[in-house]
């Protein structure tokens, strides 16, 4: 994903002469092909995560269009109050980039874990979530998030994710992104759950099972057509998201359903939970401990 982020903003700069890319001290050979071609737009703020908050904030007072970019959990709990004051208050058009998203630094301990970085960011006013599956979504992300000239957070993950969807397919501007077509059965997966969605999928149909597979790109705003659709049309819902249950995409499903008197026994969420993870492990492996494994979500579908 990171590699189609610096492809993407390189594309999309050469078009727009205002997009300036800021970065906390990571990804300098993934942006040498932008500081080559716009030397004077490309700024290493360091590992002063804060203070390139607040400059970006004064590029788009300036007329610029912004957009930071660092590890998820460095690039939103460590300055969430800059980014609630500087950027969200006077909703400036500032593009906050987080690679790594969820468990994609397991190897690197709990301070690498961006596992509440949805649930912080969905209280601040004026804020989008965007949360893209493959390389085609992270593009369209970021075209939204620079059109749209209002504060956005853009969720990747790392890197060596795999395509969900054909190159040639076109997204349109919806808030989700339907997958595969089904019945019965639909499984929502948020950002780099998708692929493990695929494969739940792939396993069910080969059980004579068709499950529909949407892909939420937009956690704020919610696509409530959507979820009424699904509400209405399938038996169960299953949520797959690479973040805590408490704050995260499930849980803003559920107070949504809440408040329109939705039936909420249909929805089964698969997260992760509340609680740090410090010995270092793989993604897969605590993936697997906390249940977000394929094995895990099929039985549920089974035998519940």
């Amino acid at each position: 994903m990171r590699n189609a982020f610096a492809n993407s903003i390189t594309d999309l700069a050469r078009n727009n002469d205002r997009i300036v890319l800021l970065s906390g001290d990571i990804g300098n050979r993934l942006f040498d092909d932008f500081k080559q071609n716009y030397p004077n737009r490309f700024f290493n703020c360091g590992v002063a995560e804060a203070g390139m908050t607040g400059i970006s904030a004064g590029l788009a007072s300036s007329g610029l269009l912004p957009v930071t970019y660092t590890i998820s959990t460095f690039n939103t709990l460590r300055c969430i109050e800059q980014i609630k004051l500087d950027i969200c208050y006077p909703c400036l058009p500032v593009v906050i980039v987080g690679t790594g998203a969820g468990l994609s630094y397991a190897k690197l301990g709990a301070t690498h874990h961006s596992t509440d970085d949805i649930g912080m960011m969905r209280l601040l006013p004026n804020i989008r979530i965007l949360c893209p599956a493959d390389s085609i979504e992270v593009r369209h992300a970021l075209e939204s998030a620079i059109f749209s000239k209002r504060p956005t957070y853009i969720r990747l993950g790392k890197k060596g994710e795999k395509k969900v969807h054909d190159d040639n397919k076109s997204l349109g501007e919806g808030k989700s992104i339907v997958v595969r077509e089904g019945e019965g059965i639909a499984i929502i997966g948020v950002g780099n759950t998708v692929q493990l969605g695929l494969e739940v999928v792939v396993e069910l149909e080969k059980k004579g099972k068709k499950p529909n597979l949407t892909s939420l790109y937009s956690v704020k705003p919610l696509d409530e057509e959507m979820l009424d659709e699904l509400f209405r049309n399938f038996e169960k819902i299953v949520i797959l998201e690479e973040h805590f249950y408490m704050g995260g995409a499930c849980s803003t499903i559920l107070e949504w359903g809440a408040t329109r008197g939705k039936d909420l026994t249909k929805i089964k969420g698969f997260g992760l939970p509340n609680k740090f993870f410090s010995p270092t492990s793989s993604q897969q492996m605590l993936r697997y401990e906390c249940g977000l494994c394929v094995e895990r979500i099929v039985d549920f579908i089974e035998n519940k």
